[in-house]
């Protein structure tokens, strides 16, 4: 029994530096959530300066709630408190299926604001943006949730669903300091390529971390970063087909 013991003692020794590098990646993915909504949302919510809809704010209250659920979760993990860990894994579940239905109104709110605006064509097109990224965060958290009794898929999948929609906080200062002054509207939609390949280095540190640890790459984030960028570079040539406009624009007229 002594013995048994010790093993376990080792081995959580053992695991505990991976085990803190997925809180320190939570932290990070936390502080650019935050920082990246400060200049357009945080900002002028303080001031009482911020016109939204409900909608809009519940979207975002659920959103950041995810970033501090992910640190919650990945330091109850770090601590060794795993039942805890598991327990609040409920709510997880429950947290991500509200994320993702109210991605969606979002998404329809921001199509109905920019149809308001006059400028319908581009309010559908951009519309892809937000639905693909939601269904992606959605789908990626299901294998998640599906790998819990296998941790080093599981804890991956988590860090690539956290990264997945970190690129609308990131979009938010490219289009305060490098979007030209215009009319308000949605923006092209080529121009929130950038961001997530910003969102990706965190994932390219998640690699080199597996690489000088393990000697390898483990095949979660090769595949995972590679379909997160696929998604966001084939939107820009979708969201002009004529069947995504008919799609998008079904669910406009519905919610009109």
């Amino acid at each position: 029994m002594t013995t048994l013991t010790d093993d376990r003692r080792v081995r959580a020794r053992d695991a505990s530096p991976a085990r803190y590098f997925y809180l320190n990646m939570s932290l990070a993915c936390a502080a650019t959530a935050f920082l990246g909504f400060a200049p357009t949302y945080w900002m002028p919510l303080a001031r009482g300066a911020l016109s939204a809809s409900p909608v809009i704010h519940f979207h975002g209250f659920l959103f950041f709630t995810w970033t501090l659920y992910f640190v919650i979760q990945t330091w109850l993990a770090a601590s060794g408190r795993v039942i805890n860990h598991r327990a609040l894994g409920i709510a997880g579940v429950s947290l991500a299926t509200a994320m993702t239905i109210f991605g969606f109104l979002a998404s329809v709110t921001s199509m109905k604001h920019a149809a308001a605006l006059g400028q319908t064509d581009a309010g559908i097109s951009f519309s892809i943006v937000p639905m693909s990224g939601i269904a992606f965060f959605a789908v990626v958290f299901a294998l998640a949730i599906m790998n819990t009794r296998r941790p080093e898929i599981h804890r991956r999948l988590m860090l690539l669903a956290a990264v997945s929609i970190l690129d609308a906080p990131i979009a938010r200062w490219f289009l305060t300091f490098l979007a030209p002054s215009g009319p308000p509207g949605p923006p092209p939609v080529p121009v929130t390529i950038a961001p997530a390949v910003v969102a990706s280095l965190l994932l390219v540190v998640a690699m080199v971390r597996d690489w000088r640890t393990e000697g390898r790459v483990h095949p979660v984030y090769i595949y995972g970063t590679l379909a997160l960028l696929a998604v966001k570079v084939l939107n820009w040539p979708i969201s002009e087909t004529a069947a995504w406009h008919a799609f998008a624009g079904g669910i406009l007229a519905l919610a009109q």
